[in-house]
């Protein structure tokens, strides 16, 4: 159910070309850009297809090409070789348009690029046009509405902290009707209660207005909570994509799995000690796939370290020389020094 204020962006003349549409509207084929001959930053035959209305988040280590494949989607950058088409026609690089990005696209990057003087609804309201007054002053108080920041409307940019710039910011972004967002890093800088608030706002405009987001994180979590889609970069390269908990519960790579979750490897001859039967080089594990008993056995596990993550706690095993992660639900329970039993409930073959 769409809520009140979306319903209000609506009748405001808000996303109404926003239908929902089967065939792909982004498409990478063979793209590749790098920055130097003989640097290995940047992105490699990467071939992409995105849906509209798709929550898309890109995840991959520091230094794996993120940032250069969003700004490839969004046309600051130009692909050295390949072609990236939008809507089925070929994206202009900033070598083929005076103002580089897609008119039909707005990024929200970390500098918020705010009128710090000015007042909020100042703003927001500047971004559209004067033709008509009372169509643009409806537009910025539904906006405002919508992103729950309506009672801020007549305070100056200087006055508000770090989230409630960066909800102005996105204001700012969408109130002119892009049919895509691209947000990079989008929860550096925000603090737990604030990071949960703006995934939030992130999750509304993509479920209540149709508008596709695409997003680069470093945290894996913001694409397991938020995407509908996830893209996994490794050294420019695109290994696998697909839905949050295929990706999570059936990697086709290791790293992935690393990626996504806390999981831990072992050499095969390591998991046959623990009486995994694999014919395979590796075995991966998750923390919550690791079952913990009390033991006074001399076979057991060392408890080596105790980490508390809240609701729960990982704990670091040991014995003979191998060493496992578990997930225990009930923190108290272990202590450092205490031994445990361990059963597998599950594992990956690699």
């Amino acid at each position: 159910m769409k809520s009140p204020a979306s319903a209000e962006i609506q009748q405001a003349g808000f996303f109404s070309i926003f239908e929902t549409m089967s065939q792909p509207f982004i498409s990478l084929e063979n793209v590749s850009k790098h920055y130097s001959e003989d640097s290995a930053a940047g992105v490699s035959t990467i071939d992409l297809v995105i849906k509209k209305g798709d929550f898309i988040a890109i995840v991959g280590e520091s230094g794996s090409g993120k940032s250069t494949l969003l700004k490839l989607i969004y046309g600051l950058l130009a692909p050295d070789s390949g072609e990236v088409f939008f809507k089925g026609e070929h994206l202009n690089g900033p070598h083929e348009k005076l103002i580089p990005g897609h008119d039909s696209m707005k990024m929200l990057n970390q500098d918020f690029n705010l009128n710090l003087f000015a007042k909020v609804y100042e703003n927001i309201e500047s971004m559209l046009s004067n033709e008509d007054v009372e169509g643009k002053k409806q537009k910025a108080l539904a906006m405002m509405g919508f992103l729950r920041i309506d009672h801020l409307a007549n305070k100056k940019i200087v006055e508000l902290s770090g989230g409630e710039q960066q909800r102005v910011a996105l204001a700012r972004a969408i109130i002119t009707e892009p049919e895509v967002l691209l947000l990079d890093e989008p929860f550096s800088q925000l603090d737990a209660v604030l990071k949960t608030q703006f995934r939030a706002d992130l999750k509304r405009l993509n479920d209540e207005l149709g508008i596709t987001i695409i997003i680069v994180s470093h945290d894996p979590v913001d694409g397991l909570t938020l995407a509908n889609q996830m893209i996994i970069l490794k050294d420019g390269k695109l290994i696998e994509s697909g839905k949050p908990d295929q990706l999570y519960s059936k990697p086709a790579y290791i790293y992935t799995g690393k990626l996504l979750g806390n999981a831990f490897v072992l050499s095969s001859e390591a998991a046959r000690k623990m009486g995994i039967k694999t014919k395979k080089e590796s075995v991966m594990i998750y923390p919550e796939w690791v079952q913990l008993k009390s033991s006074w056995s001399s076979k057991g596990y060392l408890i080596k370290d105790v980490f508390f993550r809240g609701f729960y706690e990982d704990l670091l095993l040991e014995r003979d020389g191998i060493e496992v992660i578990a997930m225990n639900p009930k923190p108290g329970i272990y202590s450092k020094g205490q031994k445990v039993q361990v059963v597998i409930s599950n594992f990956l073959e690699f």
